[in-house]
């Protein structure tokens, strides 16, 4: 037996929950979106300047680089300065920023190199890449930070 409701007391029912895909279907979409736009901006750059035979792939490794601080810089927007719509992340971190950046294709130039006889030049990306990236994360998230919070102003 239930107790009996106090008089124009309200009692909220639970709403009968959705299928899971029905849930996860818009954060899909705005992935498949955001993904189809930044693999697009990335293969235009890679057609504008293909990397020579034998020659280090400065189009992905600038790719990766510029996604990688533009990730840094977004996640402090969306963190520690405003509080976005629920699906930006899925289409902008996951979708362009993840369609942009390319580390496969980094892996791929590298064994490229390597096979045609270009060691230095595939070492020099295999270590270049992930240094340069990780640097451009912090460096842009704390340039953010400091621009739009104040924060970590006198931490230099």
């Amino acid at each position: 037996m239930t107790a009996p409701e106090a008089e124009g007391v309200r009692v909220r029912r639970a709403a009968s929950p959705r299928p899971a895909w029905r849930a996860q279907a818009p954060v899909v979409a705005a992935v498949a979106c955001g993904g189809g736009i930044g693999a697009t901006v990335r293969y235009a750059v890679s057609l504008a300047w293909p990397a020579p035979a034998g020659g280090f792939p400065w189009a992905t490794f600038l790719i990766n680089v510029v996604g990688c601080a533009v990730m840094g810089a977004f996640m402090v927007v969306i963190t520690e300065v405003r509080t976005p719509h629920r699906l930006v992340r899925p289409f902008f971190g996951t979708g362009v920023l993840g369609g942009f950046t390319t580390f496969s294709t980094y892996a791929v130039d590298i064994q490229r190199l390597i096979d045609a006889g270009h060691a230095r030049a595939g070492l020099a990306c295999l270590a270049a890449t992930p240094l340069a990236a990780l640097t451009a994360v912090g460096l842009a998230a704390a340039a953010t930070r400091r621009l739009l919070t104040g924060k970590g102003k006198n931490s230099l």
